[in-house]
């Protein structure tokens, strides 16, 4: 039975950690707002979902992934799941809560990538809190992007089973993640990047490797990949590059 995955059609978004998870595992998955059924409707299906009544545990909001009658919303959870059932965690418990962990602290930089552009209320348009993204992009140029990179960074150098990846000796879903972030931070803030990325070079090879694994590319040339846009998460305003 496939996987029917629910997130927002036309943004990368949260959604877009389950994505790169579900295409590396090789999983049959539904990408149920975007898929040809739902032409045309794709949010009123996911809507639809929500507000059903009949879930023991419904999600509060999209990603939410339904296998068979197990429904799981939150992108931790949902890739805690898949990493289980997908080879994309290590067996170890201490070492798959440390990945879990790592995938909480991304779920971090994301809320803080968002709030950019967005500082004061997802309600209101940029334009109607610019001054105040403003203020608040500087900081997370100048100390939020290094901090959280840096320590990534550390993370690599730090496994004594490899540098090429974050925990153990094979990929996990916080790999893929960690990919999702710095590409989405390229696109937000190039010209920031190009000056951080020379400073962690462990994370620009991993960057670099995940890019080439055969499924993830394959994913990436396709139409599957929704492209970088000013309505998602990561989204490109020169001013606010700095």
């Amino acid at each position: 039975m496939a996987y029917e995955f629910y997130y927002w059609p036309s943004i990368q978004g949260r959604g877009e950690f389950v994505r790169l998870a579900l295409e590396e595992a090789g999983a049959d998955y539904i990408d149920v707002a975007r898929g040809p059924k739902n032409k045309g409707s794709g949010e009123a299906a996911l809507m639809a979902v929500l507000e059903r009544d009949d879930i023991s545990y419904p999600p509060f909001a999209p990603p939410f992934l339904k296998n068979g009658d197990v429904v799981i919303g939150q992108t931790a959870a949902i890739l805690l799941y898949l990493g289980d059932r997908h080879d994309l965690a290590p067996r170890d418990a201490a070492k798959r809560l440390w990945v879990h962990q790592i995938q909480l602290t991304v779920a971090d930089l994301v809320g803080e990538a968002h709030d950019t552009h967005h500082p004061l209320s997802g309600d209101l348009y940029y334009e109607d809190q610019k001054p105040e993204a403003l203020r608040r992009a500087k900081y997370f140029r100048e100390e939020r992007i290094s901090k959280f990179l840096g320590w990534f960074e550390r993370i690599l150098a730090r496994n004594p089973e490899g540098a090429g990846q974050l925990v153990g000796s094979s990929l996990t879903y916080a790999d893929l993640s960690l990919f999702q972030i710095v590409e989405g931070l390229i696109y937000a803030f190039p010209r920031r990047m190009r000056r951080t990325l020379g400073e962690v070079p462990r994370l620009a090879a991993l960057r670099q490797a995940i890019a080439q694994r055969p499924r993830i590319r394959a994913y990436l040339n396709s139409d599957r990949r929704i492209a970088f846009n000013e309505h998602g998460i990561f989204r490109h305003y020169p001013e606010l590059d700095g």
